[in-house]
């Protein structure tokens, strides 16, 4: 039997989530941790990235997220590299918005110029010619929130992105981009250690928008929480999974992106998609 097969149903058994006219399984893949360390600079083993890539599509994974600031303008390049000519019904997220002049620095940059070289940079390096989903990194305080959405709202117009949505952004930010054109996802940080964010999912949830957890993991140190330990061990799972599937039984618009350059942590990852919490533990989990 095939090792796909073995694993089935894979991300599917999360069920689905809209995002606009597309629909996508609730477990996806974050794809900045296929760079190099600190998300900077090409991967080792390039050919490694490749397959985890692959390997996310073989476990039925159909919506990967990205940004042209992984690498920088590495990331992209990798999917474009493993993936293209893309499977049907794959879905490829990016953001741009921020950028990398060094290596520990992420700096905004909203300004409509920046976003339109961005854009047409993302569609180069992912062999597009739209982009399914373009969300904006992060608003720039020196550039009206307004005006970079516009701007984006601009090039959707033209063709180039099919549908819009927004990053590390407040109840307010949302609510003023979705006066300036449809919304269909929010990328916040969100996590079972970390949840400052739950006013904006209940907005996503009211709307219909789908939430995109960043740090679903909390890069690691929600999973030394003693309840996700104690679930965990009795569940037989471990505590990256249980973290994972009470994200998803957090809300129906929920679409967790955990990254890895690793094969097995992608398959731990995605058999989460079949964990169900009882009540009682989702409970336990959130005290």
């Amino acid at each position: 039997m095939a090792r796909a097969e073995r694993d089935a149903p894979g991300a599917a058994a999360a069920g689905t989530v809209r995002l606009g006219d597309l629909v996508v399984n609730r477990m996806g893949f974050g794809a900045m941790r296929v760079c190099g360390p600190d998300v900077w600079g090409p991967p080792a083993d390039r050919a490694a990235a490749h397959r985890v890539l692959r390997r996310a599509v073989a476990l039925g994974v159909n919506f990967i997220d990205t940004a042209d600031s992984y690498g920088p303008e590495v990331d992209e390049t990798l999917i474009a590299e493993a993936l293209h000519p893309y499977p049907k019904g794959l879905v490829i997220g990016t953001k741009g918005g921020l950028v990398r002049p060094t290596r520990r620095a992420w700096d905004c940059d909203g300004r409509p110029e920046h976003l339109r070289r961005a854009l047409e940079g993302s569609l180069a390096r992912l062999k597009l010619e739209r982009i399914d989903l373009y969300q904006f990194h992060a608003p720039d305080p020196n550039v009206p929130f307004a005006e970079s959405l516009g701007a984006l709202s601009e090039l959707q117009r033209a063709g180039k992105i099919r549908h819009l949505g927004v990053s590390n952004v407040s109840v307010h930010e949302l609510a003023t981009a979705r006066r300036i054109a449809p919304i269909v996802s929010v990328q916040n940080e969100y996590n079972v250690g970390d949840r400052g964010s739950d006013d904006v999912l209940a907005a996503c949830e009211r709307h219909g928008i789908a939430f995109l957890p960043w740090f679903p993991l909390g890069a690691g140190q929600c999973l030394r929480r003693a309840s996700l330990k104690r679930v965990a061990k009795r569940r037989g799972a471990t505590p990256a999974q249980v973290a994972l599937a009470w994200l998803l039984a957090r809300s129906p618009v929920m679409l967790p992106i955990p990254g890895t350059g690793s094969i097995a942590h992608l398959e731990e990852n995605v058999r989460a998609a079949a964990l169900r919490l009882a009540p009682e533990e989702m409970a336990e989990l959130q005290r």
